[in-house]
This record gives C-alpha cells, structure tokens and sequence, in this order.
C-alpha cells in the first residue's frame, strides 16, 4: 500500500502521470498565502454485540475512534489503515466511506476535514501503541460522557450511514 494512496498504486503512479508536469505558480508566491487545512482519518469498528471500539489516548483525556491526522501526500484512507495498523496491530479491509465532517479551529488546532470509514467487526481488539492506555468496546449512550460532543454526532451519523447506505456531510458534526 503507497502512503499516498490506499489502493492499487501502480494505478495511482499512472494517474500522477497523466495529470503532467506539476503546476507552477502563475503569480509567485500566492500558494504560500492560503490557508492549510488539516485532515484526518478514523474507523468506526463495532464488535460483535453492535458496541464501538474506541481508544483510550494517554496523551488527552477523551476517548476517540482509530485513526488519525495524515502525513504529507497520504490520503485519509490510507492513514487510517496506517493508524489502526500502529494502534491496533490490525490489517483490516476498510469499508465505504460513511462521514466526512469539518470541524472547526480548536485552541492549537487547526480546522480539519474527518473522515470516518466503516471498519468493520472486530472482536477482541488490543492496543498496540505505547501512546494508548488501552481500548473500549461501547454504546455512543455509554461513551457519551468521555467522548467530544462532536464526536458523538459525528459516529451518530456514522451508525446511520451505516444503515442506510448513504454518505453524510456533516459540519462540526451536524449534518446539512
């Protein structure tokens, strides 16, 4: 799997290839003036019993779902893979696409767009990275009280899409 792209490189390197020579600059110096928007890729993994997985980060105090930020030129699938393999020790086929939320600056953070992939079921799931405490099966209800308000509504949507087969669009959570 290429960090840049989640499916089948050889493809990949071809579509690079045809979309020729790398832009330049018409005015120089105006791609160095906009803004830099981070983005992120998640998995809502469910055990058998319909319950989320979440990890429990020892670096802040929220529980959250697998994954993470992407690295430069790699898409959100492919960090998602990526994180769920290093917090997970797991190499599990994402599914479709179910959410993509913004969400606005946060303190430090930058705006982000997320992008929440179905994971699949996995029973049994340990955490592998020394920057994780451990891992959580649980109901949105019971992570409600330990997770972002934000999140919430953003793996509410997720269970939905799920359901329904639709992609949501949400902004800080919110579908519009």
């Amino acid at each position: 799997m290429s960090a840049l792209h989640a499916g089948d490189p050889a493809s990949f390197a071809a579509d690079v290839l045809d979309e020729g020579p790398a832009e330049l600059e018409h005015v120089p110096g105006v791609a160095s003036h906009r803004p830099t928007k981070t983005c992120a890729g998640g998995a809502l993994i469910r055990d058998s019993a319909g319950r989320v997985l979440f990890v429990v980060p020892n670096y802040k105090a929220v529980l959250d779902i697998p994954g993470g930020m992407t690295e430069d030129d790699e898409s959100p699938k492919a960090a998602t893979l990526r994180e769920i393999h290093e917090e997970l020790g797991l190499t599990v086929p994402l599914g479709r696409l179910l959410v993509v939320d913004w969400t606005p600056r946060n303190g430090v953070w930058r705006d982000c767009h997320q992008f929440v992939f179905d994971g699949g079921v996995v029973d049994g799931a340990t955490a592998r990275d020394p920057e994780l405490e451990g891992v959580l099966y649980l109901t949105l209800a019971e992570a409600e009280p330990s997770i972002y308000p934000s999140l919430h509504r953003r793996l509410t949507l997720a269970l939905s899409a799920l359901e329904s087969g639709s992609t949501r669009y949400a902004e800080f959570g919110r579908e519009v």
